[in-house]
């Protein structure tokens, strides 16, 4: 490969959440391990590898000029990211009056269900859920409304369209979070999945908050497919939000960015994201972006999704062959495992909170699903060199699973 995705990146004190929250007190942070193992982080969904170098050098030539005052996006913002939704994912008739600042995927949700809905109206969701989905809808005065995923014949999480169609009556639905692909379970959606969700938020008018940050992050065999591009209705009802910074791992430079074909809706959403005044673009991160789009970002995150689909593959192989009555879904995008352990806590006679501590204690610092609504679930970041991986499931088969 061209990139390297093989070395041990060292993150401590480097301003890093996944290896220096470890053992801070908090509820979501993971135990420091104990004596003779070293941290193999998990948990939080950012990655162990280095950026793609353009990104590097696009923020230090324009740190090389001394002047960071006030400043509009570029052309060059603009294009970078219509070449990318055209290239990536077959978008076209996008221009650049269709695509809008955030500081955040999440902030971008909370505006556009400003704009669709009164304080106390029911959201409808998907369930397992991601965490930040249910602490900005419930900061803000939203009643989250889940519509449980399902697995079929073939361990496939699929959307029960039969329970959203009587949750939208029910409960009078105006508008929709989507995850697209789905965190936590990985779920790349098929046209068919997606046309018939669009038509079924069609026929009781909702509107839909699609969150696509992880949509360049695609295994093998799978395809991302923008749910705008399903109808032209779905174009017109649904606001999209992307960001570099899950791809690239940009989450400490903050930006994300919306796209809205319609008119009525794009006005709204920018009127109520400019209303705190602090929805504004950082000069780095727009040129970070911009290195990020580059040439050499495609090659890159064509290289890190072969090395996903790798340690996808060992994982869910390794969980299948040495741990019984563990269950995982194989994701289809993402770096996230999403791993059932019922049945395994059941026979041993242990809790979930249990099973997480012995982790934490030789290393692997994973993540609790609960938060996620898995009742009995582990989330795992694989994000990280292919050997850090088999260390991580080295450790759990002799020290947790099979003792």
């Amino acid at each position: 490969m061209k990139y390297d995705f093989i070395s041990i990146m060292d993150r401590h004190g480097k301003d890093s959440i996944a290896v220096d929250g470890l053992g801070n007190g908090s509820s979501m942070a993971p135990d420091r391990p104990k004596d003779g193992f070293d941290a193999i982080p998990m948990w939080v969904a950012d990655m162990n590898f280095p950026t793609v170098p353009t990104v590097s050098e696009a923020i230090i030539e324009r740190a090389g000029h001394p002047a960071f005052g006030y400043f509009s996006p570029t052309e060059e913002y603009f294009h970078s990211i219509i070449r990318w939704q055209e290239i990536r994912n077959g978008v076209t008739e996008l221009t650049s009056k269709h695509i809008g600042y955030e500081n955040g995927v999440l902030g971008g949700v909370i505006s556009a269900l400003n704009v669709f809905c009164s304080k106390g109206d029911h959201i409808l969701l998907h369930s397992p859920t991601y965490i930040g989905f249910t602490n900005s809808l419930t900061n803000n005065g939203y009643n989250i409304v889940h519509s449980p995923l399902v697995l079929d014949e073939n361990n496939i999480w699929r959307m029960d369209f039969a329970d959203m169609e009587q949750k939208i009556a029910e409960n009078h639905i105006h508008a929709a979070v989507f995850c697209s692909p789905h965190n936590p379970c990985g779920r790349v959606w098929e046209r068919r999945e997606l046309e018939r969700f669009m038509e079924l938020c069609r026929k009781y008018n909702v509107y839909v908050i699609s969150d696509e940050i992880w949509s360049d992050l695609i295994l093998d065999g799978h395809k991302h497919i923008p749910t705008q591009m399903v109808s032209e209705d779905a174009r017109q009802r649904t606001v999209a939000l992307y960001a570099p910074s899950k791809t690239f791992n940009l989450a400490g430079l903050v930006g994300s960015y919306h796209i809205i074909y319609n008119q009525w809706i794009l006005d709204r959403i920018n009127k109520e994201s400019s209303l705190s005044h602090y929805n504004a673009m950082n000069v780095l991160s727009m040129h970070a972006l911009i290195g990020a789009y580059k040439p050499e970002g495609y090659e890159w995150v064509d290289e890190l999704c072969q090395v996903l689909t790798e340690n996808v593959d060992y994982a869910c192989s390794y969980i299948a062959e040495h741990f019984d009555g563990v269950r995982v879904s194989k994701p289809q995008g993402t770096y996230m495992l999403f791993i059932d352990c019922t049945a395994w806590c059941q026979k041993h006679g242990k809790s979930i909170s249990e099973l997480q501590k012995a982790g934490w204690n030789v290393g692997v610092a994973w993540q609790d699903g609960r938060a996620f609504h898995g009742p009995c679930h582990i989330r795992m970041n694989l994000a990280l060199p292919l050997s850090r991986v088999q260390e991580a499931f080295r450790r759990l088969d002799k020290y947790v699973f099979n003792i």
